[in-house]
């Protein structure tokens, strides 16, 4: 026996020592992490891998670095996005800068986050999708595999200093890479002095020979993937300024939307979409179709003012218009074979995971808790619905083949039929009675509840 516990002793000082070698290597980490510069990462000697879209932050960022002596490659991420007619030209334009670019094809997996999403129903603040939120873990996932296989040491991000995306990114390369650090370049303050704005960075890059068109202002700017687009910042965030300054790219405001309802037969399976109008599709084959059809009947165009991470409010527009049809074909389907408690449970469940998403949390044990929920309360969700797309709106149709429906409609009918006996619920409404007749009794019932309805009668 006391053999047995000096083991187990010596097993659990080796654990902490283990732990313990851990937390210190992670709090190092964090404190270089925090004081990243231009200059540390000169002297480090480590590879950047540079997240980059080929535009204008991305060119001077990746310049400045290899000017400054720093062993640099760039990454890209293809989520289908609509507004990239040719991922490829984003190798073309990082070449001007002297960087290699690997571009990542992640739109299957794109696609698979969206089908966890509507599965999942995670709309955020304002019920739109979480758009963004999926794009950001897919790529975060998808480009950290491929910086460690380049031998990257550090991953540099373009987000900024005030909004979500800088959370995500750091967020998501500490739990799935805790050894790579994290450059921000516009939180470092040697770059925001060098290149307050547009016009600096331009002259910049002009100073190399490398183009640079700054344009015209722009009246927003949009974050783009296979999920749809977010659209914020420049005029959009005066509140006084009309979301309809927005010209939709992935579909038409429902105005300009046919004039004849478009009816779209959509078949699941375990709450995933597996057919549109009676043809097999695939995760990334429904999206396309998907939005196609949703952006040409005008559905999926919403407004919110969100609360972000860092906790102020931002305002954006957004077009999700794949998303909105197939998440409300499902969510008729869940009405069908969810029951009252399991339907609260879902929600709840659906809940904590758009936060989750939003937060770049949707690899940690709370999100797969919850998603383990709620695949197995959706497990049912397997049917056939019909809509009627029209301007902005999707009605419902029909509903068949939903084998665990708990609907039964001759015990809903309010005519005469074989289903439930209606005078077996006198039994049901006495019992109800008996809880009802002692809370009036011991004086615990108010009938006018509301200061409202306290006024004088």
């Amino acid at each position: 026996m006391l053999e047995l516990q000096i083991v187990e002793l010596v097993f659990f000082q080796v654990q902490f020592a283990q732990f313990t070698d851990l937390i210190r290597s992670t709090r190092t980490q964090h404190s270089t992490m925090t004081a990243i510069t231009v200059d540390y990462l000169k002297k480090s000697g480590l590879k950047v891998g540079v997240c980059v879209s080929g535009g204008l932050d991305s060119k001077t960022v990746s310049k400045r670095l290899i000017e400054a002596g720093c062993t640099v490659e760039a990454f890209s991420a293809d989520l289908g996005q609509p507004d990239e007619d040719d991922i490829q030209n984003v190798q073309r334009r990082m070449a001007t800068c002297g960087v290699e670019t690997t571009i990542v094809d992640l739109k299957a997996d794109m696609a698979d986050g969206c089908f966890d999403v509507i599965q999942y129903q995670a709309r955020y603040d304002g019920g739109y999708w979480n758009t963004t939120g999926i794009g950001r873990f897919v790529t975060c996932r998808g480009l950290v595999e491929a910086m460690q296989k380049n031998g990257v040491g550090v991953l540099s991000h373009g987000a900024t200093g005030r909004g979500n995306d800088q959370m995500r990114f750091e967020r998501y390369t500490n739990v799935l890479a805790p050894k790579m650090q994290v450059y921000a370049p516009w939180r470092d303050p040697g770059l925001l002095t060098e290149f307050p704005g547009r016009t600096e960075m331009a002259a910049y890059l002009g100073k190399f020979g490398i183009e640079a068109f700054v344009g015209p202002k722009k009246k927003y700017s949009t974050d783009a993937n296979l999920a749809g687009l977010s659209h914020e910042a420049e005029d959009l965030e005066s509140v006084e300024t009309p979301m309809l300054i927005v010209d939709p790219e992935m579909g038409v405001w429902p105005s300009k939307a046919p004039d004849a309802m478009e009816e779209v037969t959509l078949g699941f399976e375990k709450g995933r979409c597996v057919s549109i109008n009676g043809k097999k599709v695939t995760p990334l084959e429904a999206m396309h179709e998907a939005n196609a059809i949703g952006g040409r009947n005008g559905v999926g165009i919403s407004h919110a003012l969100e609360n972000r991470i860092i906790g102020t409010k931002s305002r954006g527009v957004y077009e999700a218009p794949g998303m909105e049809l197939l998440g409300e074909g499902v969510r008729y389907i869940y009405q069908a074979v969810l029951d009252r408690r399991a339907t609260k449970l879902f929600w709840h469940c659906s809940d904590l995971v758009s936060d989750q998403i939003y937060d770049g949390r949707f690899f940690d044990p709370a999100t797969k808790a919850a998603l383990g929920a709620i695949q197995e309360l959706t497990k049912n969700a397997s049917g056939t619905v019909t809509l009627g797309a029209y301007k902005g709106n999707l009605f419902f149709l029909k509903l068949t083949g939903v084998a665990a429906s708990l609907y039964n409609e001759a015990d809903s009918s309010m005519e005469a039929s074989d289903g439930l006996n209606p005078v077996s619920s006198q039994g049901y409404a006495e019992v109800q009675s008996v809880e009802a007749r002692v809370m009036a009794a011991a004086g615990v019932i108010d009938p006018q509840p509301t200061a409202g309805s306290k006024r004088k009668r």
